[in-house]
This record gives structure tokens, C-alpha cells and sequence, in this order.
């Protein structure tokens, strides 16, 4: 079930203390991505088959209940929350959010903002990390883009060959690196499809007593051979290539394959380690991005081309709409893996090692927290609002919330639940799902939208009799 996303413009709260701010409506609909979706999608679908299913394989069913929940988010006939002020009795309605991945910008940028705040905070170790991107040759990106699953099995791949590098390079067969590696489908010319990892890893290993060991980084060139031959032969062994087409990606001079460190992350840098988990989880286009240049055509400004330094990518809608859709992961599929000492088996008992150290001074405490998980609600959600009076189930549970509404203000700067009027926090007193009842009251919303604009229109003067002394 979707959730409510508090989004829109921030504005002055008139009657709350002077510099409180409160969050308006956004109009989604006005946005050039979701005009393309709009107008364009149909038309994808049925030309799907003739001329895209060929290169990236069949129709994928998700797609389609993406982009329908994409076209309700944030509008009231997707459903809403009705919200009520318990100090000045105000209400309003919260539309839903849509919860889509990698096609709404709004949700996306959201999950993007709560997990890097989550992942710098109680995730990342005080230690020093590194920034690792592993690509793969454009021959085989194909092959990832017909078969989901192969992403995965990549992330995989780079990860064995880093932690073994890294215990191999501080001599500590018991140690464990920590990384978090994230899948994205995207490159940053016109969203191209171009399956590539992002990871943060640590620049040393985590033994079972809690201390750190730092190593000096392995030679790029090393991890790049490994990994490609490591993955050239899982993708063998899985019968996605022959062994023949193997030995052939074994001869090329430039392989193709790289698993490199672009950046350093010093130990306490939390706010850049913040950044990068953003950056590596960010929505694949800025709706702002995109322009239309009529004649079904739209123009995408991009950073320079390395080859041509061009910024601009012109498209027909239909080929970017398909861009977009190829960037949707399937269910359940986890964009956002944890390894090594950061995995859920490993890092709990690391965290308690550390603390005991702590008590000897050797270690800094690690506040431990559970993580929300990648389709989280990222506000109120119909399944989990509480209503007046009901009591939260646990103490554990009131924390979880008071986490979760901690990093939601992070998200929006502002408390997305203040009353506009008098700026107290507000309670969900209903959730609205019934498509009927959705109908009528957004049809009233409406038609009372439609009365203010007339009436506010009528109270203007007419042209040429403006206030102030005539002459």
C-alpha cells in the first residue's frame, strides 16, 4: 500500500513563531518528467514489442504498475491522509506517495536523503573508507539489462575480490572489510542504461574483537583483472556465456572491466560519506532537466561528454520514456546490499565488540538502529498512521518513530506534520482509500479550488483602474 510523502514548497507559517516554516502542496502534474510520462506512455506499450523488445527483452508487468502509481503520487485521486490539528482543530489533506524507484523524482530523492543520513549515522564505522565504482565492457550491459538478476550476481562478484585484496593486504585471515554496495542501471548522458556499482568500503578490515586494521590500498590494475575474470566466470557458470565468448573477453587488451577507488573518505567524515550515499542512490534525471522542443522530440542537458564535451542529449519521447522505464528494478529486488562487516550477520557482534572496547578507551561508541528498508513509508503510511489515542505498540517502536520523523525533518528541513496556523504538530485522524469516497471529496477539493480562484479574481480591479491618484 502506498504511503503519504510530505513534499511541496516551503512557505512562511503565519501565526507560528517568527522563521517556522510549513510545506505546501506540490503539483506534480506541472513537472516536464511527469507531462512525458503522461502523454507518452501509452504509446511505449504498444510499440514496445516491435521495436525495443528485441534489444531488452520481454514486457516487464512492474513497468506498468510503476507508472500508473507514478501518475497518482502526490495527487489526491491516489488516495490521501486527512490531518487535523489537535490545538486549533485546522485539517488538511496528504496525498499519497507513490514509493516507485528510479522513476519518481520526489520519492526517489527522499529514499536517497533517509539513506544516506541513515547509512552515515549508524551504519558507516568511524574509520577510513573509500569510494569504489566498478563498471563493466558495453558488451555486456546487455546481457544485465535482459536478465536483472546478472546486477546482482556483479555486485557480488566485486565484492569477494575487494575483501580478499584487503585481507590479503593486512594479513588477517579473521578480518572482515565492511562496504555498502549500490546497483544503478543509469549513466549520466540522457539516462542511458548502463549497469555500474557504487560502493563504500572500508580501507582496512574489522577482526572479531572489534579493532580496526587499516591496509594500504590494493593496485587498481589487480583489482580489475580479478574482477573481470572472476565475473567472466560466474557469468559461465550461471550459463549466460559460453566459454568460447569467455576466452574471447580474456584476449581483449582493453578489457573493458574496472574496480577503482575515485575517493577517500577519512575517518569522522560524516557528512561526505553522507554525500556519497546520496550521489550513489540519486534519482536517474532531474525533471528540471528535461525540456520539450515540440515535434515529439525532447532535450535532455547533461554534464560534458567526455568524447564529444557535448551537454545536450535530444531525443523522440518515446525512446526516453523507454530510457526511464528500464531503470524500474524489479520486486523485491535490493537495490542497496551491506558486506563484509556491515552485513546484519556480522554487525551487531562487531558493534558490541567495539563497545566493550570502549570502556577501555579504544574504541568510539556505535549507537545501534534498525534500517528502514528500501520501500519504507517516508510518511504516513494507511497501514501504520496512528490514530488519536491509539497507543504505540512498544518502547521500541516510539523510538523507531521519533527516528523516523528525525530524519524525515532532516529530508524537509521543516516538520512536514506543522500545522500551517498555529504550528502545532498535527495527528492522522483518517486514511482515505476507497476510490469512491477519494472521488467525491477530490472533486470537491476541486470544485472549492476552481470557487477561490473566481472569487479572488473578481476582487481584482479591472484593467486600467489601478489604486492610486488619477491623472
Amino acid at each position: 500500500m502506498r504511503s503519504h510523502a510530505p513534499s511541496g514548497r516551503v512557505a512562511g507559517l503565519p501565526g507560528a513563531p517568527a522563521g517556522e516554516r510549513v510545506y505546501r502542496p506540490r503539483h506534480p502534474e506541472r513537472m516536464p518528467l511527469y507531462r512525458l510520462i503522461e502523454r507518452g506512455f501509452e504509446g511505449y506499450r504498444r510499440v514496445y514489442a516491435e521495436r525495443f523488445e528485441p534489444e531488452a527483452g520481454p514486457w516487464r508487468e512492474p513497468v506498468e504498475r510503476a507508472v500508473h502509481a507514478f501518475l497518482d503520487c502526490g495527487r489526491l485521486q491516489g488516495g490521501f491522509a486527512r490531518i487535523r490539528c489537535p490545538s486549533c482543530g485546522g485539517e488538511h489533506l496528504l496525498a499519497f506517495s507513490c514509493r516507485t524507484r528510479n522513476l519518481c523524482p520526489s520519492c526517489q530523492a527522499k529514499r536517497s536523503t533517509l539513506f544516506g543520513a541513515w547509512l552515515a549515522e549508524h551504519v558507516l564505522l568511524d574509520v577510513a573508507h573509500r569510494h569504489v565504482v566498478a563498471t563493466i565492457p558495453k558488451r555486456l550491459r546487455g546481457l544485465l539489462e535482459r536478465d536483472r538478476a546478472l546486477h546482482g550476481l556483479m555486485a557480488r562478484v566485486a565484492w569477494e575480490v575487494l575483501e580478499r585484496a584487503l585481507v590479503e593486504a593486512t594479513v588477517e585471515p579473521r578480518g572482515h572489510a565492511g562496504g555498502v554496495i549500490a546497483l544503478q542501471t543509469f549513466g549520466s548522458y540522457g539516462a542511458n542504461f548502463h549497469p555500474h556499482l557504487h560502493g563504500i568500503v572500508t580501507e582496512g578490515v574489522i577482526t572479531p574483537d572489534g579493532l580496526f586494521h587499516p591496509a594500504v590500498w590494493p593496485d587498481e590494475g589487480l583489482l580489475a583483472e580479478r574482477f573481470r575474470r572472476r565475473f567472466l566466470l560466474s557469468l559461465e557458470r550461471a550459463g549466460r556465456l559460453r566459454r568460447e565468448t569467455r576466452e574471447r573477453f580474456l584476449a581483449w587488451r582493453h578489457a573493458g572491466f574496472s574496480l577503482r577507488a575515485t575517493q577517500r573518505v577519512p575517518a569522522g567524515a560524516t557528512e561526505q560519506a553522507e554525500r556519497l550515499a546520496r550521489y550513489a542512490t540519486r534519482v536517474v534525471v532531474a525533471s528540471e532537466r528535461i525540456e520539450s522542443v515540440g515535434a515529439g522530440r525532447v532535450r535532455i542537458t547533461t554534464p560534458p561528454d567526455p568524447v564529444t564535451q557535448e551537454t545536450v542529449v535530444e531525443l523522440d519521447e518515446i525512446e526516453l520514456v523507454h530510457r526511464l522505464c528500464q531503470h524500474i528494478p524489479p520486486p523485491r529486488m535490493h537495490m542497496t546490499r551491506h558486506y563484509g562487516a556491515y552485513a546484519n550477520r556480522l554487525r551487531r557482534s562487531i558493534r558490541r565488540a567495539r563497545a566493550a572496547l570502549t570502556e577501555i578507551g579504544l574504541a568510539p561508541p556505535v549507537e545501534e538502529v534498525s534500517p528502514p528498508a528500501e520501500g519504507v513509508s517516508q510518511g504516513v503510511s494507511p497501514r501504520s498512521a496512528t490514530l488519536p489515542g491509539e497507543p504505540l505498540a512498544d518502547a521500541a517502536e516510539a523510538l523507531r518513530r521519533r527516528s523516523w520523523a528525525r530524519l524525515l525533518r532532516k529530508v524537509f528541513e521543516v516538520d512536514p506534520l506543522l500545522c500551517p496556523r498555529c504550528g502545532e504538530t498535527m495527528v492522522v485522524v483518517a486514511v482515505i482509500t476507497d476510490w469512491v469516497i477519494v472521488d467525491r471529496i477530490a472533486r470537491h477539493v476541486r470544485e472549492r479550488e476552481l470557487a477561490s480562484v473566481h472569487e479572488e479574481a473578481s476582487a481584482r480591479d479591472p484593467p486600467g483602474s489601478a489604486s492610486g491618484p488619477k491623472t
